[in-house]
């Protein structure tokens, strides 16, 4: 934790007597969410602030480890759309982290959940999907160190006061070498979000962040969770059946009603034909954020004609397999022995974390 590794002198030091007062005591009327990891409580410092307070649930390595990754990444990046930690407390065996509060709950809740107040037409769905493709652009080529976020997906992306995208959990996040073009890991991730390549390879590369947000994207388009049934069939991948209605042509029967009470369909069609590319069962063939964020913010500024579907297609290797390709809901990690997955559903709340031991990097 010393100030030589480079941006952890920057992260203020709180005492754990500071917190338990802003938390009352960590009272359980405080929780704002509970994830694998740890609970977050809402807070309200002495000089008026109020704050989000992590606290890891167990103490155990994996989770120490994991904190002070989350502290050395946060406290070296700078971007609006990415959740800033205010400080730490390093009084207690695993290390108390302060976050600023952003009061709109998930992107998840947002999609998924059944409030009418919540705002969720297509301009809000693309404003959001462009505010994090530029967050993970910013992560991969553009911050001090480039970084692999690793566990994208919508219930990691937190909404402010006016619902602005904020990335979040960065606990199992990775900062790269410049000469480094993937990470060799024990394989980690959330089913329904998992990139199939790193999967199979265990090689977590830039474009595994990428296949996640297409997950991401075909949330927002269909308003389905990354897990879930549809009609009679049992619970699969969304990928899987977001796929086979492209190949079907049958995009339109699977986008969120809601979409189409404005009227964008060209947009809805550019946007799907984007995720597509995203999910692309070779990486190699799948967009960089940068482009994906560039693509997303041209259809949102509306500069211009919507480009024409054939001109947003890469050339693509064409793959003999059938959209279940991309389903991995039923694969047995017994086989597997090195994968930790959680899965999705609707008790997925932020801040969810790996349940595992922090992996070493080969």
């Amino acid at each position: 934790m010393s100030s030589n590794q480079g941006g952890l002198d920057k992260a203020k030091l709180f005492s754990s007597k500071e917190l338990e007062i802003a938390t009352d005591q960590f009272n359980g009327n405080r929780i704002l969410g509970c994830g694998g990891q740890g609970m977050v409580y809402k807070g309200m410092l002495s000089d008026g602030r109020i704050v989000a307070v992590k606290k890891s649930k167990t103490i155990n390595e994996g989770y120490l480890e994991q904190f002070i990754n989350e502290i050395f990444i946060l406290s070296q990046i700078d971007h609006r759309n990415i959740v800033k930690l205010l400080g730490c407390c390093l009084e207690t065996e695993v290390p108390l982290l302060v976050y600023e509060f952003i009061p709109n709950g998930t992107l998840s809740h947002l999609i998924h959940d059944q409030n009418e107040e919540y705002p969720r037409s297509w301009d809000i769905r693309l404003r959001v999907a462009t505010e994090i493709a530029s967050a993970i652009s910013y992560l991969h080529s553009s911050a001090s160190i480039s970084i692999y976020h690793r566990d994208i997906k919508s219930s990691n992306i937190l909404l402010d006061e006016k619902f602005r995208a904020k990335v979040s959990d960065f606990g199992t996040s990775r900062s790269i070498n410049i000469d480094q073009t993937h990470l060799t890991t024990q394989v980690l991730g959330t089913f329904g979000y998992l990139d199939p390549e790193y999967f199979q390879s265990s090689q977590f590369t830039e474009k595994s962040d990428v296949y996640s947000f297409g997950v991401v994207i075909v949330e927002l388009l269909t308003g389905k969770m990354a897990i879930s049934t549809f009609g009679l069939q049992e619970r699969r991948g969304l990928v899987s059946y977001f796929m086979l209605s492209m190949e079907e042509n049958h995009l339109l029967d699977i986008v969120d009603a809601e979409i189409w009470k404005d009227g964008q369909k060209e947009e809805v069609v550019a946007v799907a034909q984007l995720a597509k590319r995203c999910l692309n069962l070779d990486g190699r063939y799948r967009p960089t954020m940068k482009e994906v964020a560039m693509e997303l913010e041209r259809l949102r500024t509306r500069q211009g004609d919507c480009i024409p579907i054939d001109q947003l297609k890469q050339v693509e290797v064409v793959v003999k397999k059938s959209a279940e390709s991309w389903d991995f809901t039923s694969f047995s990690t017994e086989h597997y022995p090195n994968c930790n997955m959680t899965s999705t559903s609707e008790s997925d709340v932020h801040p969810l974390m790996l349940e595992s031991s922090f992996e070493q990097d080969l």
